[in-house]
């Protein structure tokens, strides 16, 4: 991965920073907050720890929302869309097979199962009224009349059974079944949905229309989940990052009508106050008295005009303040 300036070194030398700027505003008359020209920075991350394949656009190089700026291997994440859209179609035929109902084999091999019953317990009654009569005459044993009275019980259970099959059948899946199986369907479905978008992720676009600031990851290396694998400078028309001292903090407010200084440029520009923060961006380590409230800078941003737009990130700036 690419050695980056750490964020939080900055931290560090911004009190330095800010004494630097306070002693510049008091050189020029005090009513000056200095900066630099930024634009918004969108990181994209990455939603999984997959290996850069591709990386199309250069840094450094304008791109539209939409434009593809990284590719991670989707191979596996492909193989567990192919598996959620299995889980889909088999949902969807056991719903369809329960709506269908029983097919003609199925109720044609149930009636001749039915008939079958019957015509065993036919049977099975005429051998018990012969094992009937037989022992009241006294010329068949105890055992014999059992088994057969045993035997006709058997077969008309058999025949009430295969009868409750076919109704089964005649009168298709039940209502609570159906609604599992839409309920199986629909949450196929939805993890369908969320594999699907899993693997689009793994096609980092850019979400703004902007200049590709810088790309963290080389091709080939592996990246970690939740890492920034693309820096974006969205918008059109940059604004100016400046402090402002302590003393102007309660003459600026959010929509104020400001002149802006920018290096390279004759004539300054007009900017409107989008944002200031209501607490310094630094403190002196020692006591605020009255004297050192002064060296507080507030840190503010003020849009610029639209003709701004083609002006670099970084570039010093100059606010005059009112």
């Amino acid at each position: 991965m690419r050695k980056r300036f750490p964020r939080y070194a900055f931290s560090r030398i911004a009190p330095l920073l800010g004494l630097l700027f306070l002693a510049a505003c008091q050189d020029d008359g005090g009513n000056i907050a200095l900066g630099t020209i930024e634009r918004d920075r969108v990181a994209l991350t990455a939603t999984a720890a997959e290996v850069v394949i591709d990386l199309p656009v250069a840094e450094g190089s304008p791109v539209k929302k939409g434009d593809v700026l990284v590719r991670l291997d989707h191979k596996q994440q492909q193989a567990e869309v192919a598996r959620a859209k299995a889980e889909v179609e088999r949902a969807a035929a056991n719903l369809e097979k329960l709506r269908n109902g029983a097919r003609e084999e199925e109720l044609a091999a149930a009636h001749a199962k039915v008939s079958g019953a019957k015509a065993a317990l036919l049977e099975a009654k005429q051998s018990f009224e012969r094992a009937q009569d037989l022992s009241s005459r006294g010329t068949a044993s105890k055992a014999s009349y059992d088994s057969a009275l045993a035997n006709r019980d058997a077969a008309d259970a058999s025949l009430k059974s295969a009868e409750e099959e076919l109704r089964q059948l005649e009168n298709g899946a039940r209502r609570e079944d159906l609604a599992m199986a839409e309920a199986e369907l629909a949450a196929a479905q939805a993890s369908l949905e969320s594999q699907e978008k899993v693997l689009s992720d793994l096609t980092i676009e850019a979400s703004r229309d902007g200049i590709l600031d810088s790309l963290p990851w080389n091709l080939g290396e592996r990246v970690t989940m939740g890492s920034p694998v693309a820096i974006l400078l969205a918008g059109d028309a940059p604004f100016a990052r400046v402090y402002v001292p302590e003393p102007y903090r309660v003459k600026v407010k959010q929509g104020d009508k400001l002149a802006v200084r920018i290096d390279g440029l004759d004539d300054p520009l007009e900017g409107t106050v989008r944002w200031i923060s209501s607490e310094p961006a630094f403190t002196p380590y020692y006591a605020l008295n009255q004297e050192q409230r002064s060296r507080l800078m507030y840190l503010a941003e003020v849009d610029l005009p639209a003709s701004a737009e083609s002006l670099p990130s970084g570039v010093p700036a100059q606010v005059l303040l009112p």
